[in-house]
């Protein structure tokens, strides 16, 4: 741990403005952001007396071994810069909501030209209108069927919009009344889109107008003793309000709010946010972190406020904010959600009515999630301590391995050879860490890329080579592994910016996919590099043996063990990634052709060429004469193409697999077979 005094800046040094500030470790990695009105008097808190500080506060500064800031001219946007950098290099010491649940929403896609209404989920989309989060995806599909009865709105996705219109008959919604189908051409697209439109004013509240004129509707058609349109529309009126009842009225203003509650202990905190659009409750979500930093309950809200509204605009920030506790720049915070907004935000605390008795709500959900979570993570946190606890124990290690990092290597019959690294950190995924290799081979001192005959144990040897090598080139810019150290031809690495790195961090535990073989081929390489503290097993996939280096008998755990259990996990998702990454080389080089490698010969003329000949091999049997011959093929080109299929080897027959047979023409083969010779992955 390092000496805060060792790193504190000079006095005077530090400017008396507001800015953002960032404390770094030994590795150069950023731990921590922090904002201040002004950097003096808040950076000087953290260079007091060790002992005084709060215990989380003294371990984020022992382990920073520099500080450096950045002046900015208003709170505003030391707010919005603290925001971006938080984003960007996802600091350890710096509290992060993280959604516990991938909330759905309803969406209006109004960038297409048919609008379409389904449930999303994920990152908002340009373009596309967003209602709630809601809970669960049924109660979105139970309002949008009876909404459909309104606004027959088109649900359907691209494949099934477009065979309709190929076939000419509308799916099944269009023939019951629930699709408008302009599929087949029964509404233009303008109608189409104003449906969405009026189904979006409803969605966002803008009810009452709506109801109205259908109620006068219903009664003009009365009038007129147009009875079956007057009881239609009566139908009409009904569902929409039982699709409104779904939402009660909590607030009798029409009030658009979001109302923020926090529950707390002295680890962790859960926030639980209510989206109140006209007085209904459209949207609820949640989230829980651990205090990983000092920080009170008005903090907590700030953070949650920041990742609400970071990545929002116009309407998504509503008009009012209410909270448990006022940050402490309360109307910097209400200016960076008006700049969001476009307009006035007001920012407060609920005093009493409606809206603090909805708050109480807010912070009982609150608090039923920090319980909930604690049970979870209890058990959770209980069954992965003794997994790691017993994977040291078996394989006689001094602690447990908190990194896991496994290598697995996949092919197919010695072609497109690849790897995967999967990284596990106290027991859990961490997949921001996963990398993939494009496995290499080395003739003397040249690196050529391996086509066939490439076996495991020189992969998994070069594969942890090539991992380990960048963790000390790592080392070597922090002055802990020398330049003399390093391998010729390595290439240096780029200047350290504070992000998080590749290979920056070494595991306690490498874990490779197979027996003696793979687990002598990893050794062998740590010992190369002089990597004498890392542990390294394999796990056999036959008998889940765990091997060890320089064993003749495996480790057997029993089938019981959570050990083994956690060790099976890593390398089942190491082979996962990696086949992943296998299957699309092949198809890229699968869907690779001679013409590809023809400059300026794009995809329109490929098509034409292909399409003139019937196939490549009667293309490269051709004459410029007859290449020209080709609509948008001049002779330059037709020169151009010929020299590239002349250079390019010709490929090889093709092979039915149902009968066995060589297939000399370019006939089609039979239907129901298959003209290429594949193999099994590995």
């Amino acid at each position: 741990m390092a000496d805060p005094s060792s790193y504190r800046p000079a006095p005077g040094e530090i400017p008396d403005s507001p800015g953002v500030y960032r404390f770094r470790d030994e590795h150069r990695r950023v731990i921590y952001v922090g904002k201040a009105k002004s950097l003096r008097q808040r950076l000087a808190n953290y260079f007091q007396d060790v002992a005084g500080l709060h215990p989380r506060t003294a371990t984020m500064v022992t382990t920073a071994a520099s500080v450096e800031w950045t002046v900015v001219s208003t709170e505003v946007e030391a707010l919005q810069l603290e925001y971006s950098w938080i984003k960007e290099y996802d600091p350890r010491f710096n509290v992060k909501y993280r959604d516990d649940k991938s909330y759905p929403s309803l969406a209006v896609t109004m960038n297409e030209q048919y609008p379409r209404v389904q449930v999303m989920r994920g990152p908002k989309k340009k373009g596309v209108r967003y209602f709630g989060p809601y809970a669960h995806a049924w109660a979105i599909r139970e309002t949008v069927d009876l909404m459909l009865r309104v606004f027959p709105v088109r649900t359907c996705s691209a494949g099934v919009f477009k065979r309709s219109a190929q076939i000419g008959r509308p799916c099944l919604l269009g023939y019951i009344g629930k699709c408008s189908a302009p599929c087949v051409g029964r509404v233009s697209p303008e109608e189409h889109r104003e449906l969405a439109e009026e189904f979006c004013d409803f969605m966002a509240g803008r009810t009452g107008a709506y109801l109205s004129r259908l109620e006068k509707e219903m009664h003009a058609a009365a009038e007129e003793m147009e009875y079956e349109r007057a009881a239609r529309l009566r139908d009409d009126i009904g569902a929409l309000r039982r699709a409104m009842e779904k939402n009660a009225v909590v607030l009798a203003d029409a009030t658009d709010a979001d109302l923020i509650a926090v529950a707390e202990d002295e680890l962790e905190a859960a926030v639980q946010i209510f989206h109140v659009r006209g007085g209904r409750v459209r949207g609820q979500r949640g989230w829980v972190t651990d205090k990983v930093e000092a920080v009170d309950t008005a903090g907590l809200v700030e953070h949650a406020i920041q990742q609400l509204y970071g990545e929002e605009s116009g309407e998504s920030v509503p008009k009012e904010v209410l909270v448990p506790a006022l940050p402490e720049d309360t109307a910097a915070v209400a200016q960076w959600l008006g700049e969001h907004r476009g307009s006035q935000v007001s920012l407060r605390i609920p005093q009493r009515g409606d809206k603090k008795d909805l708050m109480e709500t807010v912070r009982r959900n609150a608090q039923q999630a920090l319980a909930l979570h604690k049970t979870k993570r209890a058990s959770d946190l209980t069954t992965r301590s003794r997994a790691l606890e017993e994977i040291a124990e078996a394989l006689g290690l001094d602690s447990a391995p908190l990194r896991i990092e496994c290598f697995d290597i996949s092919h197919l019959q010695g072609q497109d050879v690849v790897a995967s690294m999967v990284v596990f950190e106290d027991g859990l995924p961490r997949k921001g860490e996963y990398r993939r290799f494009q496995v290499k081979g080395r003739v003397g001192d040249t690196q050529v890329w391996h086509g066939e005959g490439q076996d495991d144990v020189r992969s998994m040897h070069e594969v942890v080579s090539r991992r380990f090598r960048r963790y000390l080139q790592e080392k070597m810019k922090t002055g802990e592994w020398t330049a003399e150290e390093a391998e010729d031809g390595d290439e240096p690495l780029p200047a350290d910016d504070g992000r998080p790195k590749r290979f920056a961090y070494p595991p306690q535990l490498v874990v490779v996919d197979g027996g003696q073989p793979q687990v002598a081929a990893a050794q062998r390489a740590l010992a190369e590099l002089g990597v004498d503290d890392v542990a390294v097993c394999g796990l056999a996939k036959r008998l889940e043996e765990v091997w060890l280096p320089g064993e003749d008998d495996p480790v057997v755990l029993p089938r019981t063990s959570e050990g083994l259990y956690l060790l099976q996990r890593v390398r089942d998702e190491a082979h996962r990634f990696a086949i992943q990454y296998q299957r699309s080389k092949r198809g890229k080089r699968l869907k690779s052709s001679p013409l590809d490698a023809v400059p300026g010969l794009g995809e329109t003329r490929k098509q034409a060429l292909v399409k003139h000949f019937g196939s490549v091999k009667r293309l490269r049997q051709a004459t410029i004469d007859q290449i020209c011959e080709v609509p948008g093929i001049g002779r330059k080109t037709a020169e151009t193409v010929a020299a590239a299929l002349a250079q390019a080897a010709p490929a090889g027959p093709a092979v039915n697999t149902a009968t066995g047979e060589i297939i000399e023409d370019e006939t089609p083969a039979p239907a129901g077979t298959s003209t290429d010779l594949r193999g099994t992955e590995q």
